[in-house]
């Protein structure tokens, strides 16, 4: 479906919304009101069942609610002014549902599964191990992927298994011959830089603490 994602058949999609348009809309009205009492990971799967049941509508309704512009403009184009306004009125209606939709949309052009867009992570002391303790939830979009208390070594322990598996699968590209491209490897550049910067923080740290250890009095 990636034509589909670069705008080139907007006519067959949204024909195919109108066809549906009715049950399509009780779906969004529901979703909304699923989305509005919280239950955003529910959400997220019924989009992508809708997804996997018919990508036309799929792809109508995510574009819609995504605000394209040359989206709204290839429909007036193929199919006149009345059906631009009509799906320019569905983003307005269900402004709720643009993120999880445009997650999904993520997932079936890119192939990626809950792409973690946040941490939140907040941080306590256990007094009796003399040990901070960090809570932390991975969220994508509004989902909550799972929640994790660890200390600071536990974590980092965590994150340099993602830091292995992210050097292995560079390694296995390079074995191959893959290429990377080069937005890619840019944001990786990017990655890269913020890692060392922190690691450069956590060294400082682990000196200070060398230096003066957790409870010594």
């Amino acid at each position: 479906m990636d034509d589909v994602d670069r705008q080139e058949m907007p006519r067959v999609i949204v024909e195919e919304f109108f066809d549906r348009e009715e049950g399509t809309r009780a779906l969004l009205d529901d979703l909304e009101r699923v989305a509005l009492e919280g239950d955003h990971e529910a959400v997220r799967n019924r989009i992508r069942d809708l997804a996997e049941s018919n990508q036309h509508v799929f792809y109508a309704v995510a574009l819609a609610l995504s605000g394209s512009k040359q989206f709204y403009g290839d429909v007036e184009a193929q199919l006149g002014v009345e059906a631009a306004d009509t799906l320019r009125e569905l983003g307005e209606t269900y402004p709720t549902l643009a993120e999880p939709f445009g997650m999904v949309r993520t997932e079936q052009t890119r192939e990626r599964h809950n792409p973690v867009t946040e941490l939140e992570a907040k941080t306590t002391y256990a007094a009796e191990e003399e040990v901070p303790v960090v809570s932390y939830t991975p969220k994508s979009g509004q989902v909550d992927l799972y929640s994790g208390r660890g200390s600071p070594e536990e974590v980092l322990q965590f994150a340099s298994y993602l830091v292995q598996a992210t050097t292995d699968s560079l390694d296995s590209a390079l074995d191959r011959d893959y290429s990377v491209n080069t937005e890619e490897l840019g944001s990786l550049i990017d990655r890269q830089e913020e890692l060392e910067s922190e690691l450069g923080r956590l060294r400082d740290q682990i000196d200070e603490l060398r230096r003066t250890p957790v409870g010594d009095e």
